[in-house]
């Protein structure tokens, strides 16, 4: 049975995946070094925690449920500890691209990363549709990427990340350099970024006299057309109006080179940002 260390276990994700890798084929060990995530874990699941050391030393695959910005300093903490042949699994690609994972050439670094249940997903119930993160009821696509490692790995770590986060639809085999691209290139750079400008805009007609209900419900059905016809969910092309409006506002909110910011060398300084966010400078 494959042996997993789960890190982080008590904390917010480490509990979801918890949850999800019970009842699984997996040996789970898990490991939470504050009292608060212990208790955390307990209550959801059950589980008790083990010994980092112990864990490590067992564990056939490394699963670590930490932020972002520690994964590269924590997997240092612990990588001489890990048996050759270990696979260590890490849900987000900023820290192995940035180059922030230590060097170990007999270890397996893998990557994945959810997808999140689509805008367009049709749920049968009010529970799964209000599931906008995944890994409980909605239905959702993955990303994975082996980074380093032997090939019949993939398949090992690819269906525990399917365990992690299911249900999944599809898992989507990519490189770590395509999954920085995803994100935080267009998921939070480019995506995160537009909502954002979206929701400024709402406030401001709302600012303006309208009724904040009305502009509530007139934006947000108007996305689900725009959205359905330009992400091809739905046949039919704007109306001779709106790409007039577009083909006049285009040049007054966008700067000519923005999508510069999906460049390599942009996603590089982003992923290099977001692990050593103290470095940042405005």
């Amino acid at each position: 049975m494959t042996k997993i260390a789960l890190l982080g276990a008590g904390g917010k994700m480490g509990v979801r995946l918890a949850t999800n890798l019970i009842g699984s084929p997996y040996a789970v060990m898990h490991v939470e070094i504050t009292e608060e995530g212990r208790k955390r874990l307990k209550d959801a699941t059950g589980a008790d925690c083990v010994d980092r050391d112990v864990a490590l030393r067992d564990a056939d695959v490394v699963l670590m449920a930490v932020p972002d910005a520690l994964i590269g300093k924590i997997a240092k903490t612990f990588i001489a500890d890990v048996k050759p042949g270990c696979a260590i699994i890490m849900l987000d690609a900023a820290a192995p691209h940035a180059g922030e994972l230590p060097e170990r050439a007999d270890v397996t670094y893998f990557v994945t990363h959810p997808c999140h249940p689509s805008i367009f997903r049709y749920e049968p119930t009010r529970e799964a549709q209000k599931d906008y993160f995944g890994g409980v009821k909605a239905e959702q696509a993955i990303v994975c990427a082996l980074m380093q490692g032997p090939e019949p790995h993939y398949a090992l770590c690819e269906d525990i990340a399917k365990t992690i986060y299911k249900p999944v639809t599809r898992s989507h085999r990519v490189t770590v350099e395509q999954m920085a691209l995803l994100e935080p290139g267009l998921s939070e750079t480019v995506g995160a970024t537009l909502v954002t400008a979206l929701r400024k805009a709402t406030d401001v007609a709302i600012e303006k006299g309208v009724p904040r209900d009305a502009a509530m419900d007139f934006m947000l059905g108007h996305l689900g057309i725009e959205m359905g016809l330009l992400f091809e969910d739905h046949p039919g092309r704007f109306s001779d109006g709106a790409i007039l409006a577009i083909e006049k506002a285009m040049p007054r909110i966008f700067r000519d080179d923005w999508l510069g910011v999906l460049e390599p060398a942009e996603i590089m300084q982003s992923v290099k940002d977001i692990c050593n966010p103290s470095k940042v400078t405005s």
